[in-house]
């Protein structure tokens, strides 16, 4: 396995929108185990294909309960109950800011080996899956902030403090 370089906001494949993966093979499968290497070493919970400069539907997370792919992931449910965290990315270095989004949600997808896998997803969880499954459509966290002004930059000590989504 091998470390994937994290590509930084304003790089152009963070703003496209992603193509579906046709057939999960052994390419994705090493794709896949790469990202939650990537993943477990910058430290962050989740990574989407395009934050490695890969222009496919293709996250990895794991908040701590084990790390789990989802290809062609789609949130088919969202909760209409609203939870804000503080959020961060490495594709945006030592940037954070409080994004609210639906406090659960149900997502489907393929799992590593191209099985259909259905998610309902509370809390943090579900928080990560729709911050994973918007850089799928070229949306950046701080694209849903609501006030700007929330949106800063934190030191290095701070930064490691945190859960971090990438």
């Amino acid at each position: 396995m091998s470390l994937l370089k994290i590509l930084t906001f304003p790089h152009p494949i963070l703003r496209k929108k992603c193509r579906s993966i046709k057939k999960v093979d052994s390419n994705i499968k090493k794709l896949i185990d790469n990202m939650i290497e990537t993943m477990h070493a910058a430290p962050g919970v989740g990574l989407a294909a395009p934050q490695i400069g890969e222009n496919i539907r293709l996250i990895v997370i794991d908040i701590g309960q084990g790390a789990f792919a989802l290809v062609n992931p789609k949130i088919v449910k969202k909760n209409k109950t609203l939870q804000t965290f503080e959020e961060g990315c490495l594709c945006l270095p030592g940037i954070v800011a409080p994004v609210e989004r639906s406090s659960a949600v149900t997502v489907k997808g393929l799992d590593k080996n191209g099985h259909p896998i259905t998610i309902e997803a509370e809390g943090f969880l579900a928080t990560v899956i729709q911050h994973e499954t918007d850089h799928l459509e070229g949306i950046v966290f701080i694209d849903k902030v609501k006030d700007k002004t929330l949106i800063r930059e934190v030191s290095k000590k701070e930064e490691e403090g945190k859960n971090k989504f990438i």
